[in-house]
């Protein structure tokens, strides 16, 4: 009910766990979300609430699916919320976990509950919907939203993401191609909105590092044979190799030295088959992807032996699942790379709100320095878009391997 105050989360069902150890002087990677400036200047008062040092409480709602097919999703991410409030908040802080259930409609009831609770922020939603739904209310109530959503059109105006958008794993992996010396790049992307995305990425990152965009292909995911995708990528007819010649010696190479195929599955290993076949040689021309290709399984594809993708450091997110395993048992595959921005957006918001003069203000969430978190350094833009600082790993035939370390600032030269 509207203005009943929220019972504050008790000791008992606060993760029962042992502290990270001290780090060592200079660490290179952070165990917990800090501002990487040493402190924020200002505190002027917020245009989305309250100046958080005049409250005697802060309480941030957590919007993940706690019922519903993505319930056990949406626990793992309550989980991460509350490792963070055990390990990073003070006795101001008070985290509200509400059921999305992983609709739009339940999105905007529980961001309905966050108001009448007095939230002070919005931690969630996870999908793009629901983001959508829980929008028009948090701007009309003043409350900043720091969603998961990988979906930069639901951003802006007060909406922020923590996920891995696809501007920083692009920019990443081209700058590392670049710094390896190649020059002419192609994109081989699915017709959808994710393909769409990268290609936008792409399109952008490549003339800013220097490179030339030489190709762009698209695919549809849903067919069986993607054989005409990449003959159209590599020029297969104008080299002699189109369709019915497909054995014939081709008369030149093709027309890049790099390419980008962001997808994973049975379709990044039948379309680097593909590529392959229509020579493109591993040894001559660099394969890249994006965080899709973090899946060990690759390893034992030859046609992407040595190709090379965006991370997050790994030390970090090892710590941060290693501590959430002792509390509440092992995160499952890839659960664990959401589940940790459940708690960097959770320790966001409890840094902030023990900063002397802190707030949740523009100014505060966007500091251009950003905030070093259990997946490295990030920072969050005016428009509501993330940005990462990211390693770079290559797949070979023991696993994958970091090539690149992840800088640990954002004035880092190379990024």
């Amino acid at each position: 009910m509207a203005g009943t105050k929220p019972a504050p989360v008790s000791q008992e069902v606060r993760p029962q766990v042992v502290p990270p150890a001290p780090l060592p002087a200079a660490p290179q990677v952070p165990v917990t979300v800090e501002p990487v400036a040493p402190a924020f200047g200002g505190g002027a008062m917020s245009a989305y609430g309250t100046r958080l040092a005049d409250k005697d409480e802060v309480r941030a709602a957590l919007l993940v699916p706690l019922s519903g097919p993505q319930a056990g999703l949406g626990q793992a991410m309550s989980n991460a919320a509350q490792l963070a409030l055990f390990e990073v908040a003070d006795e101001r802080f008070n985290l509200i976990p509400l059921d999305t259930k992983g609709t739009a409609e339940g999105a905007a009831a529980a961001a309905q509950q966050a108001v009448a609770q007095g939230a002070d922020i919005v931690l969630g939603p996870l999908f793009s919907p629901e983001v959508k739904a829980v929008a028009p209310l948090a701007r009309e109530h003043g409350l900043p939203v720091l969603a998961f959503t990988t979906d930069r059109t639901v951003l802006g105006d007060g909406v922020y993401t923590l996920g891995f958008l696809p501007g920083s794993q692009v920019n990443r992996v081209i700058g590392y191609a670049r710094a390896q010396g190649k020059e002419r790049f192609a994109l081989l992307a699915r017709s959808d909105d994710y393909g769409r995305a990268v290609a936008d990425a792409f399109r952008a990152a490549v003339p800013a590092q220097g490179g030339r965009v030489v190709k762009v292909e698209y695919y549809d995911p849903h067919a069986a044979d993607l054989t005409s995708a990449v003959r159209r990528l590599t020029d297969a007819d104008q080299r002699g190799r189109g369709k019915g010649n497909e054995t014939n010696q081709a008369t030149g190479p093709v027309p890049f030295d790099a390419v980008l195929i962001p997808d994973d599955g049975s379709r990044l290993r039948q379309l680097a088959s593909l590529v392959t076949y229509f020579d493109a040689d591993p040894a001559k021309v660099a394969f890249l992807g994006t965080l899709l290709w973090d899946d060990p399984r690759l390893s034992n594809e030859p046609s992407l032996q040595g190709g090379v993708y965006p991370a997050a450091p790994a030390a970090a997110h090892q710590d941060f699942e290693a501590r959430y395993g002792r509390a509440f048992g092992a995160l499952p595959g890839r659960v664990g790379g959401i589940a940790s921005i459940a708690y960097d957006a959770t320790a966001l918001a409890a840094i902030l709100a023990r900063q002397a003069m802190g707030d949740y203000s523009p100014q505060s969430l966007t500091n251009p320095v950003g905030f070093a978190g259990v997946d490295g350094v990030f920072r969050l833009s005016p428009d509501g878009t993330s940005e990462r600082a990211l390693a770079v790993r290559q797949i070979t035939a023991s696993g994958p391997r970091e090539i690149s370390p992840a800088p640990n600032s954002f004035v880092t030269p190379g990024m």
